[in-house]
């Protein structure tokens, strides 16, 4: 390989990097977002039952996929405290 192939592929991979990292940057934005959407609804059910200490199976169900993908994007031990109280709730028809 010569001097002048190998100053080229540095030169597409330079280009190559330049198209990647704002691609990576949008898709760790993008699962920031999802992420925060994650919370928001998890909050929710969480506060729209507390007081009663129960959850509707479907919504019980529901809490645990939101979770599993919350914490799948990297969330953090909140919502871990707020799942484990859940856990402990009625679940009712």
């Amino acid at each position: 390989m010569d001097l002048t192939t190998i100053v080229t592929l540095i030169g597409e991979i330079g280009v190559l990097i330049g198209v990647i990292v704002p691609v990576i940057v949008s898709i760790k934005r993008i699962a920031n977002g999802t992420k925060c959407q994650l919370r928001s609804e998890i909050l929710r059910i969480y506060y729209h039952n507390h007081q009663s200490g129960t959850i509707r199976q479907y919504e019980n169900e529901n809490f645990i996929k939101l979770y599993e993908a919350y914490k799948a994007l990297g969330g953090n031990s909140f919502i871990d405290k707020i799942y484990k109280e859940i856990q402990t709730w009625e679940v009712t028809t």
